[in-house]
């Protein structure tokens, strides 16, 4: 490669492949993507499809590639990760989330290339510390998450943090803590899907759909809140970030406004024409000591760091959603 290049792991995923889309978006540039695509059934290769990409990467040659090719990087966008906040296998979760985070960090550090990756709001827990998004080590540190999954994410705050203060970061780098993303590309997530997709089948077929009961007497069923972001604000977050210059920090990345499951299954009733259905059920036991019940991302310092883009509402986001991709029949970005 002889143009500058972008480097994005997990570029075939929900987050990434959307990322992708909108680097792609400069044709000077060179977007890399190290992923697996999986069995094609799934679908994962489509999240590409409509987009030049200069390679694709396996992970477990990412170090050769990077060795071979890395000298036209400008920049590491990580958003590879074990997703799953039910996964129960800790090393598998540590070994990604944190591990090759750390190693890819240190690559930046040495070479002196930006580094942008996905920290994620389950590093606050249940919410009851707050979600201030200061990156202080005492701050970092003392944050309560709820699973192993947002534990390793908070952990790798951490390593920044402190090797920052110790001058050991790239020139510029940037986490962003992710709060309830939703949005195109994200079928092959399965059960992990945001709660829009996974009731868009019941909607379309005219039946309704099932939220769970809360157990907390101040929510009402239905009524527990979480911070809904579209995707596309994500991706354009990370586009800014890449041609920004002077940004460094771990930042919130949410709409900034808590809405609830009832509101958003509204939403994608409303877009779809059809009358609210709602039937409430249980929580699975499994999640319940695990559960949040609100969430919400104060935005102030990705603002005063310079971001002045426009953040969708929760209704017009899913108007998006339902009519460009949801209800067409290649619903991919």
């Amino acid at each position: 490669m002889t143009h500058p290049a972008v480097l994005v792991t997990g570029g075939a995923g929900f987050i990434g492949s959307n990322i992708v889309a909108a680097l792609a978006r400069d044709r000077s540039l060179d977007v890399v993507v190290c992923d697996r695509l999986g069995d094609s059934s799934t679908g994962k290769w489509r999240n590409l499809a409509k987009h030049p990409i200069a390679d694709l990467v396996a992970p477990e040659d990412l170090w050769a590639w990077l060795a071979a090719h890395g000298g036209p990087l400008e920049a590491v966008i990580h958003m590879g990760a074990v997703s799953s906040t039910i996964e129960p296998d800790a090393d598998k979760v540590l070994a990604a989330n944190f591990g090759l985070s750390r190693d890819l960090f240190r690559w930046c550090a040495d070479r002196q290339r930006r580094f942008i990756y996905a920290s994620s709001a389950a590093v606050y827990g249940d919410g009851s510390l707050g979600f201030d998004d200061a990156e202080d080590l005492e701050h970092l540190a003392g944050l309560r998450p709820l699973n192993v999954y947002g534990w390793s994410k908070a952990l790798f705050d951490v390593f920044v943090a402190r090797q920052a203060a110790r001058g050991r970061a790239p020139p510029r780098w940037a986490g962003l803590k992710l709060f309830n993303v939703y949005g195109p590309n994200e079928e092959h997530k399965g059960v992990m899907r945001s709660v829009a997709s996974q009731i868009w089948p019941g909607v379309a077929a005219g039946r309704g759909v099932r939220l769970f009961r809360s157990l907390h007497p101040d929510y009402p069923d239905g009524g527990q809140m979480r911070d809904f972001v579209y995707v596309r604000d994500v991706a354009e977050v990370v586009a800014w970030l890449v041609g920004e210059g002077t940004v460094n920090g771990i930042f919130n990345l949410g709409s900034g406004e808590a809405r609830t499951f009832n509101d958003l299954a509204e939403a994608v009733f409303k877009a779809a024409g059809r009358a609210l259905r709602i039937e409430y059920i249980d929580v699975p036991e499994a999640l319940r000591d695990n559960y949040q019940y609100f969430t919400k991302a104060p935005m102030d310092r990705l603002r005063q760091a310079g971001w002045k883009g426009a953040i969708t509402r929760l209704e017009d986001g899913v108007a998006d959603y339902v009519g460009n991709y949801l209800s067409r029949p290649d619903p991919y970005r």
